[in-house]
């Protein structure tokens, strides 16, 4: 599929990597410097939505840079050109709701790093979608880098091909325990009331079951979830067949608050995943963000984290069905 479109300019970013063949991320600019005001990168978004579809899966990530982005407002404006169902988050991360389709990014302490990650990869229904918007680039640190998850399993593949296909065959459970009330002194602080919309326990319990988790109420108020059994791996509609690492196994394993084990009880062992978490590391993308950037990253073929980050730091979020 050919990239050539007169209404963007294909640019240049650091941390770019040629993957497979494809470019991550295609960074898409404006054609002529008179063309880079947000009402005519909605107007051009409008007329290329199925383009851009296409680009974002073949690419996986797709970079609008140079375009005059200033705030919540016109990203929200800008996610909605394309008519994407909205999704609401539900996972760990302290965040707050700015307008309308957008959210703060996890609001946990900027000296912490994030771990890699597919969105919301622990319940039934994940976003296809997760965009990011740059208000303030951090000073230092602070990336949001992202890695092809089928390189991933390719290369666990190649070292730890037994292991691998007996965590498929036999299925994951993910354990999480949340405090009642949001915390955020921690990247994992979110309440459990916060997080499902409500105080009461029983509707509580109703929700966390639609998505595929069930509870156990602590003393102290807070509540442990277990999910499961999820597969290790997956393939998807429209990416050349490829295995996606479509797991949090290296985030949640033999954590203080969490846990990821084999679908049976039995423990995944520690040097499988320590291995994944530096493979996960040398096939990351490292971009360095500008202010005004739009990041797009197909949620179904990248993992993605954050690095810690001197303050100022602002980035925003939406995510898509």
């Amino acid at each position: 599929m050919e990239i050539s479109n007169k209404d963007f300019k294909v640019g240049k970013c650091e941390g770019q990597k040629v993957v497979d063949g494809e470019t991550m991320p295609l960074v898409l600019q404006p054609p002529e410097p008179n063309k880079s005001d947000t009402e005519s990168l909605i107007s051009v978004l409008k007329q290329n939505k199925h383009w851009f579809e296409q680009m974002l899966i073949k690419n996986s990530a797709v970079l609008l840079r140079g375009f005059d982005v200033k705030n919540a407002e016109d990203f929200n404006d800008i996610i909605e050109a394309f008519g994407w169902d909205d999704m609401r988050y539900i996972g760990p991360a302290p965040r707050t709701h700015v307008y309308k389709r957008i959210w703060t990014a996890n609001e946990g302490p900027l000296s912490e790093s994030i771990f890699y990650h597919h969105e919301m990869v622990h319940i039934k229904e994940s976003p296809k979608k997760v965009m990011f918007f740059c208000e303030i680039p951090p000073p230092e640190g602070g990336q949001t880098p992202f890695v092809p998850s089928f390189r991933v399993t390719e290369r666990m593949l190649e070292e730890f091909p037994e292991a691998v296909e007996e965590v498929e065959a036999k299925g994951l459970k993910y354990t999480f325990t949340a405090p009642s009330k949001d915390d955020t002194s921690s990247m994992r602080g979110r309440g459990w009331e916060h997080a499902f919309g409500t105080s009461d326990k029983a509707e509580a319990e109703r929700r966390a079951k639609a998505i595929g988790m069930d509870m156990e109420w602590l003393p102290n108020g807070g509540v442990k979830t277990i999910m499961g059994p999820p597969s290790l791996t997956k393939v998807f509609d429209g990416r050349k067949g490829r295995r996606m690492w479509f797991n949090t196994v290296v985030g949640m394993h033999g954590k203080e608050s969490s846990s990821a084990m084999l679908a049976d009880g039995t423990e995944i062992p520690e040097n499988f995943v320590k291995r994944c978490g530096q493979i996960i590391e040398e096939e990351s993308i490292q971009f360095k963000w500008e202010k005004g950037d739009v990041l797009f990253l197909d949620n179904m073929a990248l993992l993605h984290g954050r690095r810690p980050s001197l303050p100022p730091r602002k980035v925003l979020v939406a995510i898509c069905k």
